[in-house]
């Protein structure tokens, strides 16, 4: 009989465990399977410690207001966060309105080509994603347009990954991934059709740096539509719970500070550009963003505890439960700030390089 409990147990045990990993271990059907999480370019050794070291960042302000300490903090981030964003969120690490009837990659795919109608361009045009992570929004870009797409990001792992997902999904020879910051973009003046940023240019210490560069690369005439990361105009800086729920998101999501809705239109006449257009995307009638979030917080316990059990076993680095908990603080700081309404992922600025220098407009 003690042999039979202890033979019924273990069964529960590894019947429990391959539950969670193969049928629960993925929010996304591509997501990264969790027993393959790791800490990116970072030694599996080093996991921890790096942790650390992202978090001193913030013992030291001033630092990530400094372009020459931004790179070295987001790619960090990115390290640490990216299989985990994979696994339990999908290859495109961005939010959208959640639309009824539809699943949360089907919305996000909306949300994704929308962007690239925007930019009113044909099939085989050259266009830039500027910060394309895994390549999650390149991928249904191109699908979608028959554009060529050009992505860049700072984080090496991420290149790899993209471009392993780009063959995967056939769409290598019309995805090209770079390896690199756009602050300093290694491309020509006036070589692209068009360009996008879906929640990246928020890592810039400035936006201006971010945006002048877009601009170089933009042939005459082309637009620039970004979805930008901002406070609203609900928030205010002396209410101590609106400062804490920024603050939450600032340092769960490696920004040096997250800039008012009134800066972008401004930044961008700045450098040059043509403001088209420019709205929220999270008003209403759109259904809130945050949606996903609230309801992945059953999940976010199930993974919690597979990630500990990863990493006590040795599987996943130890640093990465710290990772998870990180997130998990920080999508609270998130969807406070998106029921406040303090908060938006998704300002939208449709921009166009003018025609000629003489034709830029300061409106």
């Amino acid at each position: 009989m003690d042999s039979l409990t202890l033979f019924c147990t273990a069964s529960l045990l590894v019947g429990g465990l391959y539950w969670f990993v193969c049928i629960l271990g993925s929010a996304e059907q591509k997501g990264k399977p969790a027993v393959h999480l790791s800490g990116g370019s970072i030694a599996k050794e080093k996991v921890q410690d790096k942790y650390k070291q992202y978090w001193s960042f913030f013992r030291r302000p001033k630092e990530i207001e400094t372009a020459d300490k931004v790179p070295a903090f987001v790619d960090t981030f990115y390290n640490l966060v990216t299989d985990i964003y994979e696994w339990g969120w999908g290859q495109s690490f961005h939010f959208s309105p959640s639309i009824p009837g539809k699943s949360h990659r089907d919305a996000t795919r909306v949300h994704e080509e929308m962007a690239v109608d925007l930019l009113n361009i044909k099939p085989g045009a050259r266009i830039l994603d500027a910060g394309c992570g895994v390549g999650g929004p390149m991928r249904a870009i191109a699908a979608h347009s028959g554009a060529n797409v050009v992505g860049i990001t700072i984080n090496e792992y991420q290149v790899n990954r993209a471009r392993m997902h780009n063959k995967k999904a056939g769409l290598d020879k019309q995805c090209e991934v770079v390896c690199g910051n756009f602050l300093q973009m290694p491309f020509d003046d006036n070589s692209f059709d068009g360009a996008y940023s879906i929640e990246a240019t928020c890592h810039a210490p400035k936006l201006e740096e971010v945006y002048s560069e877009i601009y170089r690369v933009l042939k005459p005439g082309s637009l620039y539509v970004s979805y930008e990361w901002v406070t609203t105009e609900l928030y205010r800086g002396d209410d101590p719970e609106h400062v804490e729920i920024i603050q939450g998101i600032e340092r769960g999501d490696a920004l040096p500070g997250l800039r008012s809705y009134k800066d972008i239109a401004e930044v961008a006449k700045k450098v040059g550009f043509e403001v088209v257009k420019e709205k929220d995307l999270a008003k209403p009638p759109a259904n809130p963003w945050w949606t996903r979030l609230k309801m992945g917080r059953i999940a976010y316990w199930r993974n919690h505890i597979l990630v500990t059990v990863l990493a006590w076993l040795g599987i996943a680095p130890k640093g990465v439960v710290d990772v998870h908990e990180m997130l998990f603080v920080t999508a609270d700081h998130l969807t406070r700030g998106g029921e406040t309404g303090i908060f938006t992922p998704m300002h939208m600025i449709l921009c166009r390089k003018p025609e000629s220098k003489s034709a830029s407009s300061s409106d």
